[in-house]
């Protein structure tokens, strides 16, 4: 009978858990936005609280207020963005054919490296390698526009923004009332956690992006690419995406440094360089800023990233790691589900080492004690 519950039980966990996917896949347009206010509203609460308390604001003047000052910063960024974006299309005619020049040149010396005749490989009537890269430094172009509205719908965004900031309150009680057999010190406690991880993952992931960019700007400095500020800064913003953001940063000064240098070997600096910074910013400058609160391990970032990206695309890589983090806190905190926040979570000393590290670091504290 035992064995026939378990069953049970598992099939009904595995129909919940693909009804929740199919969920989270077909309400992308109405899910995500709410998201992203959620998080948005942790990054702006301090100035809203900062009004409240020490201006003495009433809390509708407080929410606008808080909500104006993210709608200027927010409209700053992308306005940079995209001017400088514009002025990087308008010189893509210049900057293509410098490159499909390169490229003629490569497969000349490839043909005459290998004696091999131009009509064997590409023939200028059939191929046009100025055309193929202008077409995708095109697509670069618009993957990257586009990026930058991928905060969902920016009607929508700042309403739940304002009713998560007026209404907090309200939102509040409609927790103590959906878990009443929950006491509200614990459901408190969550909250507070929840908050605490997301306003750490934000302010860190800032101070990150600036440590990140001014390091990028002066790597493109030192190698003499142009507009070392915006592509050093602007990869940097790219390390909202995990992991990917680095290399589809790269891309663009590694493109403007074979356009406008005279070796190839530039932009392989700017590639090595950006990975160099990439390895220094995910080993000691995130881990040192955002500390141990936001501790997921590396294996569980990686797979939320496929997964999220599975479901929500880019999108979804962006909120991937701070919807990993809020779930560890809940799974924490839920009977019978502490074994998935476990597994999110970052493995100690002991489960990193082998059985004879472990028996000598055991045995060295008994001697210790003795």
């Amino acid at each position: 009978m035992n064995t026939k519950n378990h069953v049970s039980h598992s099939a009904l966990s595995l129909i919940s858990l693909i009804a929740v996917v199919f969920i989270l896949y077909i309400l992308k347009p109405f899910i995500v936005p709410i998201i992203f206010a959620i998080i948005l509203s942790v990054m702006i609460f301090p100035i809203q609280r900062f009004l409240e308390r020490k201006w003495r604001c009433n809390r509708l003047f407080a929410t606008l207020t808080s909500l104006f000052t993210l709608f200027i910063l927010t409209s700053l960024l992308f306005y940079v963005i995209s001017t400088r974006l514009m002025y990087f299309m308008d010189n893509s005619e210049i900057y293509s054919q410098k490159l499909g020049e390169l490229f003629h040149k490569s497969v000349n010396s490839i043909e005459q490296t290998l004696n091999i005749r131009s009509n064997r490989l590409f023939t200028q009537s059939e191929f046009k390698a100025e055309n193929i890269i202008k077409d995708n430094l095109d697509n670069i172009g618009l993957f990257l526009t586009e990026s930058s509205s991928l905060i969902s719908d920016l009607v929508l965004i700042p309403i739940y923004i304002f009713f998560f900031l007026y209404y907090r309150a309200f939102f509040r009680t409609f927790v103590y009332k959906a878990f009443k057999s929950k006491p509200k010190s614990f459901i408190n406690n969550i909250l507070k956690k929840i908050y605490a991880i997301q306003q750490n993952y934000l302010l860190g992931l800032i101070k990150v992006i600036i440590i990140v960019g001014c390091l990028n700007s002066l790597g493109l400095v030192l190698l003499g690419i142009g507009n070392p500020f915006f592509f050093g800064f602007l990869a940097a913003i790219l390390l909202l995406i995990p992991y990917i953001g680095v290399i589809i940063g790269s891309l663009l000064p590694a493109i403007i440094a074979l356009a406008t240098k005279d070796s190839a070997w530039y932009a392989f600096g700017v590639i090595a360089v950006f990975g160099f910074i990439q390895f220094l910013e995910g080993n000691f400058i995130t881990p040192k800023i955002t500390g141990s609160k936001v501790s997921v391990n590396a294996f569980v970032v990686i797979t939320s990233l496929v997964l999220f990206s599975m479901l929500w695309g880019i999108t979804g890589m962006i909120l991937a790691l701070p919807i990993t983090a809020t779930l560890k806190i809940l799974f924490d905190n839920t009977p019978g589900y502490e074994a998935y926040g476990f597994l999110i979570g970052e493995p100690v000393d002991k489960h990193l080492q082998n059985k004879a590290q472990v028996r000598l670091k055991k045995w060295k504290r008994i001697r210790k004690a003795k």
